[in-house]
């Protein structure tokens, strides 16, 4: 206060002299003392203007959803992270101390089934609670099927589990009940070897939740079909001969009313492009895998997005020319059917992708590549737009991608 006492005292002095030696012309009045002091008091105690800060902005989301998906950790064991929608923030949500095999997530609240160590367990969305809902023991050396728990499948309201062991369940979230509603069906053939001649156990709901797509394993290989626990009924694929349509490699419809199936490769199956009937399990060949005209013709990961357009890798090559195992892909669009308006997207080839991941409105896909030839199952998880804009590496290595809440 003393400070601003004598500036103000000195800022008076100044502008008394100031009025004093002033030439006294006739048209030019003298200045009044006391406006100078008011004007000067005004400057010196005038309250700046307030600032205000910005809004805080949300954090940009590189991803729709956050993305779940099976990385080994630190001893080798496969365990599951998620990665926020952020794209950057990684968790790991499991801790156990064999692979995780299986899982899926609840899309209300993020709390993951999974398969380790031929357990069913649960978490939470933060991987705390973990729980055993079922312990299938040790596994015969001779008939590991016998007992093996396979496969899990979160249904859309999250109110069933199914899971496979000695046939499929379904087992009730709010009352923690199972029922087996379909049995494997097991023939002995001596007093130590046991066949199988057919097994269950789930791939995923369909969008709706009224329906179930299985697996049917056998002996050797495998097929599809669909069950409605409403009626408790199972639909059987026909006309599937020579298709590769199994082992939750199929993609519904939103609508829940087909699936699209494909084959990157020859050899026990055919290669090509399919589509399911949900209702009757009738296969339609939308891209065969011959094309009749020397070539073969191979596809991966379609997708039919909201904006009815069918999303895919494809391939086409003639007979002579043998990749060794690796088809070169492309991203491809066309319509439902496969074949008209058929376009190719990008020019990048994809030669390595062991699986891919749409985002729901399918503006890119999340794609899986081998970082090596000896590398089959997962790799680099990279984002790839569809309109050509630069990728982004997501993580190192990804496996079983899915999408979460």
């Amino acid at each position: 206060m003393n400070r601003f006492n004598s500036l103000l005292a000195s800022f008076l002095l100044f502008g008394i002299l100031l009025a004093a030696c002033a030439p006294q012309a006739a048209q030019t009045s003298t200045p009044d003392v006391n406006v100078i002091v008011a004007q000067t008091m005004a400057a010196l105690t005038a309250v700046p203007p307030a600032v205000t800060d910005p809004a805080p902005q949300p954090a940009a989301s590189l991803l729709p959803r956050s993305l779940y998906f099976l990385a080994p950790d630190a001893a080798a064991h496969e365990q599951l992270f998620r990665l926020a929608a952020d794209g950057a923030t990684r968790t790991q949500l499991t801790f156990e101390p064999a692979n995780v095999t299986a899982y899926d997530v609840n899309q209300n609240d993020g709390r993951v089934v999974y398969i380790s160590n031929n357990q069913l367990l649960i978490v939470n969305a933060d991987g705390s609670g973990r729980q055993t809902l079922l312990d299938g023991g040790a596994q015969d050396a001779n008939n590991p099927f016998l007992n093996a728990v396979q496969g899990a499948a979160w249904s859309p309201d999250g109110e069933t589990i199914a899971y496979g062991f000695g046939g499929l369940n379904l087992y009730s979230v709010a009352t923690g009940v199972s029922n087996r509603v379909l049995d494997n069906k097991i023939r002995a053939v001596d007093d130590q070897f046991k066949f199988p001649d057919e097994l269950y156990w789930p791939d995923r709901f369909s969008p709706d939740g009224t329906k179930l797509l299985i697996t049917l394993g056998y002996y050797e290989g495998a097929s599809a079909a669909i069950y409605t626990p409403a009626g408790n009924s199972l639909t059987r694929l026909s006309g599937a001969e020579g298709a590769l349509i199994c082992c939750n490699e199929e993609e519904w419809t939103a609508d829940s009313s087909a699936l699209y199936a494909a084959n990157p490769s020859m050899g026990m199956f055919n290669s090509g492009l399919w589509r399911i009937d949900a209702s009757t399990g009738q296969v339609t060949t939308l891209i065969p895998g011959d094309a009749g005209n020397g070539s073969f013709n191979f596809a991966d990961a379609p997708f039919l997005a909201p904006d009815g357009w069918l999303y895919f890798f494809f391939a086409s090559r003639p007979a002579a020319n043998e990749t060794g195992g690796r088809e070169a892909l492309q991203l491809v669009r066309a319509s439902a059917d496969g074949a008209a308006g058929h376009s190719t997207l990008l020019p990048d080839v994809f030669d390595k992708m062991t699986e891919a991941l749409w985002a729901p409105d399918a503006s890119f896909v999340i794609v899986a590549s081998a970082v090596n030839e000896q590398m089959y199952l997962g790799g680099q998880a990279e984002l790839v737009y569809v309109d050509g804009r630069p990728r982004v590496t997501l993580v190192p290595y990804a496996r079983a991608m899915k999408w979460g809440p």
